[in-house]
Parts: C-alpha cells; sequence; structure tokens
C-alpha cells in the first residue's frame, strides 16, 4: 500500500482556496478550502496516481 507520509508537495493559499502539487507529479494540482481539506486531496491524489489507475 502507498503512502502518503514521505511525500513532498508545494502548496500555497489564493483567495479563500489552497491550491497545491505533489513534487513527484508537478503537472497534477489539486485544490481545498483549508489546508486539512487540501492534505486530504494531495493524498486522494497520490493513490490514484501511484496506484495506476490514472
Amino acid at each position: 500500500m502507498q503512502t502518503i507520509a514521505n511525500t513532498k508537495f508545494k502548496y500555497w493559499q489564493e483567495d479563500e482556496y489552497w491550491l497545491g502539487y505533489l513534487e513527484e507529479f508537478p503537472d497534477c494540482m489539486t485544490q481545498g478550502t483549508s489546508l486539512e481539506d487540501l492534505k486530504v486531496n494531495l493524498a486522494d491524489l497520490y493513490k490514484e496516481l501511484s496506484g495506476g489507475t490514472i
């Protein structure tokens, strides 16, 4: 099972949203309404990208 625990990501706040991407997959961005929401979305994105489903 893949884990995001040691995965690096970049993030920033723009207006009311938090935007970010995984350093391993810089072309795939996601967003959240809070930093915690962004982290959940990044974890989901990591699972999809590293699991070969995308």
